[in-house]
């Protein structure tokens, strides 16, 4: 252990670099060397640093939450989690509807300087190209909560095992004795979208069933996703006996267009959702899901806020929470054929 305090001069020296480079780094700057990034943040994990406090780094007590919208079940679960960890430590929340644009447009930034914050959490959204510097400047912890594509690598990220809850949720409808069954999803730069088919396509790889990709519909999460997706399936002429749902709104979708025809649930057609939002154990019949801890996410993003804020060493954390099965009334055996 160092007898004293270490510097960020004494980083960089034995980084061989420069004292401005190391500031770069702990502010998670874009505009460094991957392999300079990784040799400074390991040697201040050896040698203990600690960033010191400073006026400027005092807690002010506001979290800002950039969300995609406002109309989702699912961003009240997000928010509901965040607003519950920050109270924790007397902190507020201050938010920020994106409309699914990516976040930080100049006013937003310049209230941002204005106020001060003491993180952001960018809630299945990203930062326009500019606001990554613009943000390290205002020396303003960045959290991504289910980020799109992979999220940015300064930044910390929370997510759940998206691949994992589409496994989970095709090896239980294949077991109930479907062998049709279709995949609906998110756009597909979002990696959960992606890693949620993945899934898919994997429990369909050990039951050895070959993956049908007119079977595989990309979309939005929205009621309409799901309306539009199991349109194109159904009217199939070998149309599927089981739908999995990216998201319990698109399953949602999903069950409308299957009142639509007639069909019943889960006698004709079995559903699978993703979330298990607070509305998916009220529908008729009861959605089986797969429960992502939406409000736990976000409560880990806040506290990976308030790390930050610290000035903890090391990389930027990836916490991924786990997803489960929640077997309720909308699956069932498949149905007869002929």
């Amino acid at each position: 252990m160092p007898s004293h305090r270490v510097t960020i001069a004494e980083i960089a020296a034995s980084a061989g670099v420069s004292v401005p480079t190391v500031s770069k780094v702990l502010n998670g700057r874009a505009d460094v060397a991957e392999a300079t990034r990784q040799r400074v943040q390991q040697i201040m994990a050896d040698r203990g640093y600690q960033r010191r406090s400073s006026g400027a780094q005092r807690p002010v007590g506001l979290i800002d939450m950039a969300v995609p919208g406002l109309d989702s079940p699912w961003v009240v679960e997000v928010l509901r989690g965040a607003e519950a960890e920050a109270r924790k430590v007397g902190s507020q929340i201050v938010l920020t509807s994106t409309e699914r644009a990516p976040a930080g447009d100049r006013r937003w930034l310049d209230r941002l300087a204005t106020r001060r914050s003491d993180g952001l959490v960018l809630v299945v959204s990203e930062a326009a190209p500019q606001t990554v510097d613009q943000l390290a400047a205002l020396h303003t912890p960045v959290v991504l909560l289910d980020p799109v594509g992979g999220g940015n690598p300064s930044y910390a990220t929370v997510g759940a095992t998206n691949w994992a809850g589409g496994l989970s949720a095709v090896e239980h409808l294949v077991a109930l004795g479907h062998r049709r069954i279709a995949a609906l999803s998110g756009p597909p730069q979002l990696a959960c979208s992606r890693e949620r088919v993945e899934g898919y396509r994997a429990g369909l790889g050990r039951a050895g069933i070959a993956v049908d990709e007119r079977l595989v519909h990309f979309s939005d999460f929205c009621i309409s996703g799901g309306e539009a997706g199991a349109r194109i399936v159904l009217d199939m002429p070998d149309p599927p006996t089981a739908i999995f749902a990216g998201s319990d709104m698109q399953a949602f979708g999903v069950f409308q267009e299957a009142a639509a025809r007639g069909l019943r649930i889960p006698e004709d057609l079995s559903v699978v959702g993703f979330d298990d939002i607070a509305f998916s154990e009220l529908t008729t019949p009861p959605l089986t899901t797969v429960h992502q801890p939406l409000a736990r996410m976000a409560a880990e993003a806040v506290r990976l806020l308030l790390d930050a804020g610290d000035g903890m060493p090391g990389p930027p954390p990836r916490v991924e929470l786990a997803t489960h099965l929640v077997v309720r009334g909308s699956t069932g055996p498949a149905p007869t054929i002929g």
